[in-house]
């Protein structure tokens, strides 16, 4: 067991800083406090980072670290760590590591003993969840899909029989290709999205998810809420149902997997009853 006390003034530390999500108004007194303060701050892209230190005047000297050279980068934060300085991480939105760099260098520092700590604020998806109109507990953040078709689908599919509230991020040029795939493997669940959160055109759209594929487009930064999955009050016959899928083209190890989530059913147990039942038939 290990345990670290996060404010020790002698000693480094890595501070995991929460940004505003859109509007620059939503940054902590802390999280500015604790800028101006580390040695260095390290940040998922310079570029747009800098407008929100220029904001509020914080001229602490800022390096990239992103998912291109975060290998490298994460050997050398850790040396600056050990050396006694105290490093903060942001990302372009919300918070670091969800979604974004900063879990490498926080699991590095942890098995050096070095305190991690966070400068809690805004986070988009627990945001739109509290005001999604669907159920806030409990839930799963699961973040970004995969970009290609088959392991997208494949996710989604893990996910089918998840019974609550599921949290994605999705981008703009993927946001419909997304929802007819969830329509697809899911079916017409109520969902919701939110769109740029914060900023002067935030919008939510709530509905099912057919009614959001009528739409022409959905732009900007997205998170979609969808509803859990709600099991249906009748009797399965496990043996039929697996039976019913292998017709539909599923092989039978794809079809007893499915089966196993729809009825709860130990995989393996109902791997063997359905081998007894199929040996008796």
């Amino acid at each position: 067991m290990k345990r670290i006390r996060s404010f020790d003034s002698d000693k480094p530390i890595l501070y995991l800083v929460a940004t505003p999500i859109g509007n620059l108004s939503d940054f902590t007194y802390r999280a500015v406090e604790i800028l101006k303060g580390v040695d260095k701050i390290y940040a998922e892209d310079t570029r747009n980072s800098v407008v929100l230190l220029k904001h509020y005047n914080i001229t602490t000297r800022l390096e990239s670290y992103h998912e291109f050279n975060q290998d490298i980068k994460t050997d050398d934060i850790l040396n600056e760590l050990k050396s006694g300085m105290k490093i903060a991480i942001i990302s372009d939105a919300g918070l670091p590591v969800i979604s974004d760099p900063g879990y490498k260098i926080a699991k590095a520092a942890i098995e050096e003993e070095i305190a991690v700590s966070t400068i809690p604020g805004a986070s988009a998806g627990i945001s739109a969840l509290i005001a999604s109109g669907l159920a806030p507990m409990p839930y799963t953040f699961y973040g970004f899909l995969d970009s290609k078709e088959s392991k997208r689908r494949d996710e989604l599919n893990e996910l089918k029989y998840v019974n609550h509230t599921i949290i994605f991020y999705e981008a703009p040029h993927r946001i419909m290709t997304t929802l007819k795939d969830i329509l697809d493997i899911f079916g017409d669940r109520k969902c919701t999205i939110a769109r740029e959160l914060t900023k002067t055109y935030e919008e939510y759209l709530r509905g099912n998810v057919s009614e959001l594929l009528e739409l022409d487009g959905i732009k900007g930064e997205i998170v979609l809420i969808i509803d859990g999955y709600k099991e249906e009050k009748i009797d399965i016959n496990p043996f039929e149902k697996i039976e019913e899928l292998i017709s539909l083209g599923y092989k039978p190890n794809d079809a007893i997997k499915e089966v196993a989530k729809l009825t709860n059913i130990n995989r393996k147990e109902l791997y063997n009853d359905y081998i007894d039942y199929k040996n008796k038939r």
